[in-house]
């Protein structure tokens, strides 16, 4: 993990602010949380499977800053679009897999017939466009790695100063002004399935915001690592 938060060499100005989790605010709706047998609390959505707990609890909301983790998240919210994440996250190892690891350097090189070579890989979303999307978004990253430093100089420079979390069902969001700004800056520079809803849910996967509820064990958590990555990325 600390090695991630270390990957990006540029000076990370897009991090001046520090992580606010209003961490003091609780919810008494058992409904919107699981507890294992242990009784550790967390965000009711990771209760599908131990590989969504998984997920939850070492992935979802910590802050990560390397180029190629950020390309593949922006990728696979791009297939998650009109889906659901578990349906993505069940087959991301065989997305890995199909698409060299995402490493966009070889992603960008990828010619019509891997193109319909991919489509017929069973183990992954067989979606044309999304495809595409990934192959142009290889090159998109490239570009803003050139121009940023980064791909966290881009993408980061959107995160919420001040971030309310969600306290409750009725305030959980599918989209923030931030996450529609990222969605409008990066499909003006050339990205491809990137609306404002996908922004947000990569925008709360990468660590941008903290969005566990009030009482997951995860949100303090969160909090410490998010300070944490401010302080590490600071010494680059």
């Amino acid at each position: 993990m600390v090695g991630r938060l270390l990957a990006s060499k540029a000076r990370p100005d897009f991090l001046k602010h520090t992580f606010d989790m209003n961490i003091e605010q609780t919810s008494s709706d058992p409904t919107l949380y699981f507890d294992d047998r242990a009784g550790k609390r967390r965000c009711w959505w990771c209760s599908v499977d131990p590989l969504y707990v998984q997920y939850h609890d070492n992935e979802w909301g910590q802050p990560l800053f390397d180029n190629v983790r950020l390309y593949e998240k922006v990728c696979l919210e791009g297939f998650q679009a009109g889906l659901s994440w578990w349906t993505v996250l069940r087959k991301r190892e065989s997305f890995r897999d199909a698409f060299d690891g995402f490493d966009f350097e070889r992603v960008v090189s990828y010619k019509p017939n891997k193109v319909e070579k991919l489509l017929k890989n069973e183990k992954i979303i067989r979606h044309r466009g999304k495809i595409e999307s990934t192959i142009n978004n290889a090159r998109r990253a490239i570009e803003a790695i050139e121009m940023h430093g980064s791909l966290a100089a881009l993408l980061w420079q959107f995160r919420p100063v001040n971030h309310q979390p969600p306290v409750d069902r009725a305030t959980i969001q599918a989209t923030t002004p931030e996450s529609t700004a990222m969605s409008k800056h990066l499909r003006k520079i050339g990205w491809t399935f990137v609306g404002p809803t996908t922004c947000y849910a990569m925008m709360q996967s990468v660590g941008m915001v903290n969005d566990h509820l009030p009482d997951c064990a995860l949100r303090r958590k969160i909090k410490s690592v998010g300070k944490l990555s401010v302080r590490l990325a600071r010494l680059t």
